[in-house]
């Protein structure tokens, strides 16, 4: 008998409150590609993600055998809850409370993230309906949006860090570093990252009429978009000089494995030399994507290992005939590298397949099911732990690079200190 789950080990699963944002990643706004400014986790170049009135993919599941429970396991009984006590608090809230009452969806919810911060797991979090639902959609791989990457500043203003080259917010008129204050009659100034997207947001063929305020503007602009069906642009690859090759990985979305492979098939027509797999500012995904991209880079052996709070343990295998295997490669880390992040770049160094250049990645070495409730709301339960390949565990603590490289505060836009220094590695060896 077999049981089939979705797993998350991105950092996507941390929704438990505005303070994680960080750690889950840009969306586009069309992916509206958000980010919480001043945080190592993201990089503004991150694409954005878009709202879409349509069903999205689901990513793939992972089969794995039920298991017994081993030795005893506390259970929380519904008789073990003390509902009464649940109902006083209500009805002293009727009677007294001096101002508003939220509605019942808005108070069940808080409840269920209360009772959550008891189990001190940040990831182990709450989702309510409308961040489910742009969630699903970016896990899908495709959005309908503007085609811009914003990122939420810490005074309230989301801001347009980039813009996806070809869609609809660059050919309006739309420029980085343009601050979006409306969109139609709505002010968006000091909502949450994911409720701002929302609106942004929309179905193709669709206009989002921005308001924006620009630097060199003494009043707001308008600037319509016309929304557009957009393909999550996740990877990014190049010939570098010296005869090496560039791919860029942003998330673990159902598609990464495919995006790579193409990526490194049509490198490898102009015969690289080595390889610089750079998974900066990337947050994480899905389990299954994290294996398969290892596969491409591993020969036959072990890729991670993963146990669960019950004795159970499953181990995941790379396999012979991949495009990757045999290429001299570095992979780059920072503390924005996250979970799946984290399990490639692990399991690429313990079977000495490459060397890590950057700084410390974030340590999150937990997975995550994504439940769906009955309200569209979803609750992402942690459920196992994973190790690398040499049995090392890198929860909380990340992985450390084999070269360290900083990049200071004041290093200019068009320098990379980290990539200048892959680069010099494969030229040398050292």
């Amino acid at each position: 008998m077999t049981r089939k789950i979705l797993i998350i080990v991105g950092s996507l699963a941390i929704v438990m409150a505005l303070t994680f944002i960080a750690f889950g990643g840009g969306l586009l706004i069309g992916r509206l590609t958000a980010r919480t400014a001043g945080t190592t986790t993201m990089t503004p170049e991150t694409p954005e993600i878009i709202t879409v009135e349509r069903p999205v993919s689901t990513p793939p599941t992972v089969e794995r055998p039920q298991r017994p429970p081993v030795g005893d396991v506390p259970t929380i009984a519904s008789t073990d809850f003390d509902y009464e006590l649940v109902n006083e608090v209500l009805e002293l809230l009727n009677e007294q409370f001096y101002g508003e009452i939220p509605d019942q969806q808005t108070l069940t919810h808080g409840a269920i993230r209360g009772m959550l911060l008891t189990l001190d797991d940040p990831y182990t979090s709450f989702i309510d309906p409308q961040i489910t639902a742009i969630l699903n959609e970016d896990a899908s791989g495709t959005f309908e949006g503007i085609g811009a990457t914003v990122t939420m500043r810490t005074d309230g203003y989301l801001e347009v860090a980039s813009l996806i080259s070809g869609q609809p917010a660059e050919a309006a008129g739309v420029l980085p570093g343009d601050i979006i204050t409306a969109v139609g009659d709505q002010s968006i100034v000091g909502m949450g990252l994911y409720e701002a997207i929302s609106y942004i947001r929309g179905p193709a063929g669709t206009d989002a009429v921005l308001t924006i305020l620009r630097a060199d503007e003494e009043e707001s602009i308008i600037i319509t978009v016309t929304r557009a069906s957009i393909e999550v642009p996740i990877v990014e690859y190049r010939m570098l000089d010296n005869d090496i090759a560039y791919v860029l990985l942003t998330e673990f979305d159902a598609t990464a494995d495919e995006q790579v492979e193409k990526a490194l098939k049509e490198l490898a027509k102009q015969n690289p030399q080595g390889l610089i797999f750079d998974l900066r500012a990337n947050p994480g995904g899905w389990l299954d994507q994290s294996i398969k991209v290892s596969d491409l880079f591993l020969s036959q052996g072990l890729v991670a290992i993963e146990r669960d709070s019950e004795g159970g343990e499953d181990r995941f295998y790379s396999y012979d005939g991949d495009v990757g295997e045999d290429i001299p490669m570095v992979v780059l880390v920072d503390r924005g590298s996250a979970s799946a992040s984290e399990i490639v770049a692990g399991a690429l160094r313990d079977r000495g397949r490459a060397v890590l250049i950057g700084t410390k990645t974030l340590g999150k070495g937990s997975v995550q099911r994504p439940n769906g409730l009955s309200d569209g709301s979803q609750l992402r339960v942690t459920i196992a732990r994973w190790y690398t390949p040499n049995d090392i565990s890198i929860h909380g603590d990340g992985l450390e690079p084999d070269i360290l490289v900083e990049i200071p505060d004041d290093t200019p836009r068009d320098e990379d200190p980290q990539l200048q220094r892959a680069i010099e590695y494969l030229r040398e060896g050292q």
